[in-house]
């Protein structure tokens, strides 16, 4: 579906995007980048087309993941052109990284401008035909996520995947935003349960450091889906920070497993969807 004039004439940016997921969280270090940026992989290697757009305007860490940062965003008639990793370009991505001049520079910017950045990025990025647009989300519940709900509610989001680490502290933040999701009547797509036990280099054991299956009680205690646990991996970190694709290298690990559950759920979520719609 190409881009499409809106009924005041201009450009809608977003009418070839099919499905909106946001990737929320309470606490800040829980993991919802790396989420972010592996979904969006699995999603690829699934033979979809997407885009993450990074709306952590005051610590964006997708450029560094995917080994792209100094890329500069160009422009064109439409909008602004999304940076592509790939040749193929089947991943595009957005984030306020590539409009800084030095990766150490800090945004210090009070809430209208940063709502007013988030609003550009979502209606001026030109994403072409998308399958998934995976939005990275700040942690908390501040006005950056208020702007995001309220510009894309009118692309109807498919929900929120929020992410949590087993602690209790953790948990406990992830449940206020779970209530922020219920005021703001965005949908739960589920909770992720990040750093969920540690995976030997060595033996691929797993074995809990922290506590586990606090991610999982929340999500029964709020009735919404529980999506797995993605446990700590080196192998995953060493990618991060290498710029490397994890869920291509290392297929058959525990974590790599466990973010493509997650992906396959969204898909099959999307076809029962898409059947319902033409039923």
């Amino acid at each position: 579906m190409a881009n499409t004039p809106k009924q005041d004439g201009e450009i809608d940016n977003m009418a070839g995007v099919q499905h909106v997921v946001l990737i929320l969280s309470g606490k800040g270090g829980v993991g919802k980048s790396t989420v972010a940026a592996q979904l969006a992989l699995a999603l690829r290697q699934a033979g979809k087309k997407v885009g993450i757009l990074d709306v952590d305007l005051c610590g964006p860490s997708i450029p560094r993941m995917f080994s792209v940062e100094g890329q500069d965003v160009h422009q064109c008639p439409g909008g602004w052109v999304p940076v592509y990793p790939d040749q193929d370009q089947s991943l595009a991505l957005m984030s306020i990284g590539f409009l800084l001049q030095n990766r150490d520079d800090a945004v210090v910017w009070r809430g209208p401008k940063k709502n007013a950045m988030i609003k550009q990025f979502i209606g001026d990025v030109v994403w072409g035909d998308l399958d998934y647009l995976i939005i990275d989300t700040p942690p908390g519940t501040s006005d950056e996520h208020i702007s995001v709900v309220e510009n894309v509610r009118q692309y109807r989001p498919d929900g929120a995947i929020l992410v949590t680490t087993p602690q209790g502290v953790a948990v406990g933040d992830v449940r206020r935003e779970l209530t922020f999701c219920r005021k703001t009547k965005l949908p739960v797509l589920g909770v992720i349960e990040n750093m969920s036990g540690f995976v030997c280099p060595h033996c691929t054991e797993c074995t809990n450091v922290f506590s586990k299956g606090g991610g999982e009680a929340l999500a029964n205690q709020f009735n919404v889906p529980f999506l797995g646990c993605v446990p700590l991996d080196p192998q995953l970190t060493r990618s991060l920070e290498e710029g490397q694709r994890f869920v291509d290298a290392f297929p058959t690990s525990t974590t790599a497993q466990a973010i493509g559950s997650v992906a396959q759920t969204l898909l099959q979520r999307a076809e029962q969807q898409e059947s319902m719609d033409t039923s």
